[in-house]
């Protein structure tokens, strides 16, 4: 291959990222240009990727962890001849590919959309991770970071895995450009910091001059050799490098130049060019072979007997682990709580522990489903919330990941509210393209398992602590958007509807109307996301207009919402609907104690039914 002139092409990545945004009339240009040296080398020499191939088992990969420097990595696509400079020019525009950071929805040479800082290297020891341990390719995982986003504690997180997990095959770039968005960084300049920072979490750190296009030729040549732990090049560079009014100068972030100040600025930089580089190709390499499939045997449960649904969800990990070898399973450091040890026990090279790393847990997954893996997650459903914005941006990402949440509501008992998931299903309803289930039963919860295997998009499993009354046989049938009659008549005169633990509640307080004379219909909502409008409908016109939704979480958000939300546009049509759900903060306490305190449980359903009759 042509030996590249990298500082030509440096300069022509800066004037493009120029071009781009000052037709956009917004952008970062000035954080585009710090980097252009670093971006120019790598492209020019190191980077292995098949533009025409995009999905090439090796190809690297290129993260823009600081993804509003998105003008470079879209000029690195002109330069690699992937788009056109008509196509460069159209960057933030209506309908075009190029959105303003980075999006896989639309532009198929990016893996992740990032954005939302400190989420591109967690992401990246996900695809590590899978490259080292299951595809066992030499691909590598180039990440550009950005100084501002070091702050971010998902950033230590990826650091300490990556060293856990020896991932040689991570090469994060800190373009240390020493200013953020309104004044300089907390450490600057300091790139010794770094790198105490980053050799304190067991990477292997060099620092370098990042506007010295030798220097980093050196650095990545280094970089590619290193065995055993993930590399850090802290490279000391300029906002805005390149452009005499720019470089270094505060107040230029997130700043357009004007047609004139851009005319200014290329002429400084030698005007336009339009080199192609000829990137190397990958070696024409396949993943190692998977395991052999066997044939889906689900686990079963007898009806009579007791037992917990996150049981059974790791039971069920186990049995589609066994027919599916692209499952993996993550876990947060409670997977004897969570029961997917069980997967782990059955299958050790496909468990990747996270530890108590929530934000990490789901980037490892969304990296996974990346290469093309079906990533389950789990851990305590309340501490979800600690990785929100990681799943908002996995939907961004069009990523395909389960996430199962265990130990949910107050019915978990004496550990108290801290533990008690009380917002999750709010949370995960309002993901884009959600699904969102809560099984009552282990056979139920088998068969979701086994479903969401297909299921594209953020999926979402909440699971209840205690052991419950197996409710329906092995041979019954389940399906996203579904419910089930537990409990119908003709006569029925309400219909309360439940999901998880409050079905059970709601059997029982069925018996005791029903010696009363009292005709209710039971509806099990399991699929709360999307939820099933016909079944809710036929109730209400079947049940004299009369609902009653009961739910372990608070009001806001939660399955009596999902409810309300089912019969919008429905006019006059629209039900009498009583939510029953916790109003007030819990404490400790036996399941039983907490359950009736909330006015969830069988005896605050029966009041309700005798107070809507």
């Amino acid at each position: 291959m042509a030996e590249v002139d990298f500082k030509e092409l440096a300069a022509q990545l800066r004037v493009d990222s120029i071009r781009c945004t000052t037709a956009a009339a917004s952008g970062h240009p000035t954080s585009s240009m710090s980097a252009a040296d670093l971006m120019a080398v790598l492209l020019g020499k190191y980077l292995h990727y098949d533009w025409s191939n995009p999905k090439h088992p090796n190809n690297d990969h290129l993260i823009f962890s600081k993804g509003h420097a998105c003008p470079l990595l879209y000029s690195m696509f002109k330069a690699a001849g992937a788009i056109t400079d008509t196509e460069l020019l159209t960057l933030r525009q209506f309908g075009s590919r190029l959105e303003g950071h980075p999006n896989p929805h639309v532009t198929p040479y990016t893996d992740v959309a990032t954005g939302s800082l400190g989420q591109g290297l967690p992401i990246g020891v996900g695809l590590a991770l899978d490259g080292q341990y299951l595809d066992k390719l030499p691909f590598k995982v180039w990440v550009l970071l950005g100084d501002s986003e070091v702050a971010e504690g998902s950033i230590w997180e990826a650091v300490d895995k990556a060293s856990h997990y020896k991932l040689s095959n991570l090469i994060a770039i800190l373009d240390m450009n020493r200013l953020g968005q309104r004044g300089e960084t907390d450490l600057g300049w300091d790139s010794a910091a770094y790198a105490a920072r980053a050799r304190a979490f067991g990477a292997h750190a060099i620092e370098i001059d990042g506007l010295d296009v030798e220097a980093i030729d050196r650095a990545y040549a280094e970089a590619i050799t290193v065995t055993g732990k993930p590399v850090w090049i802290i490279a000391k560079t300029e906002k805005g490098a390149g452009v005499s009014f720019l470089a270094n100068k505060e107040g230029w972030h997130g700043k357009a130049l004007n047609a004139e100040q851009a005319a200014e600025a290329i002429k400084e930089l030698g005007g336009e060019r339009h080199i192609i580089v000829p990137t190397l190709k990958p070696e024409d390499l396949t993943p190692a072979a998977p395991p052999e499939s066997q044939p889906l045997k689900l686990p079963t449960y007898a009806l009579g007997t007791k037992e917990a649904v996150r049981k059974a969800y790791g039971d069920a990990l186990v049995a589609v682990g066994a027919t599916y070898p692209h499952v993996v399973v993550l876990d947060g450091e409670v997977s004897n709580s969570t029961h997917s040890d069980e997967f782990g026990k059955a299958f050790p090279d496909r468990f990747f522990e996270m530890y108590i790393a929530e934000q990490q847990l789901v980037s490892t997954a969304v990296g996974f489903g990346v290469r093309g893996k079906r990533a389950f997650a789990s851990t305590f459903a309340a501490f979800f919330s600690r990785a929100f914005d990681q799943i908002r941006m996995a939907a961004i990402s069009n990523a395909t990941i389960s996430l199962s949440g265990s130990h949910a509501g107050v019915s978990i008992g004496e550990d108290g509210p801290s533990q008690m998931a009380l917002e999750d299903i709010a949370m995960m309803r309002a993901v884009y393209g959600s699904t969102v289930l809560y099984p009552s039963d282990p056979n139920q919860t088998a068969f979701l398992v086994n479903l969401l295997v297909d299921l594209p998009g953020i999926s979402y499993l909440r699971t209840t602590r205690e052991k419950t009354n197996v409710l329906y046989s092995p041979a019954e049938t389940f399906e996203i958007g579904g419910s089930k009659l537990v409990k119908y008549s003709d006569g029925d005169q309400v219909a309360v509807i439940a999901a998880g633990i409050t079905v059970h509640e709601a059997l029982q307080a069925y018996e005791r109307l029903s010696s009363d004379g009292i005709k209710i219909r039971i509806i099990d909502a399991y699929s709360v996301k999307p939820i099933d409008k016909e079944t809710l409908h036929r109730a209400a016109s079947e049940c004299g207009g009369k609902l009653i939704v009961v739910e372990d979480h608070w009001p806001e958000g939660g399955l009596g919402d999902a409810v309300l939300d089912a019969f919008l546009g429905a006019g006059d049509k629209v039900p009498t609907i009583v939510k029953l759900a916790v109003e007030h903060m819990p404490g400790s306490g036996k399941p039983a104690e907490l359950l009736h305190a909330a006015k969830i449980d069988a005896d605050a359903i029966v009041q309700a039914v005798k107070t809507l009759l």
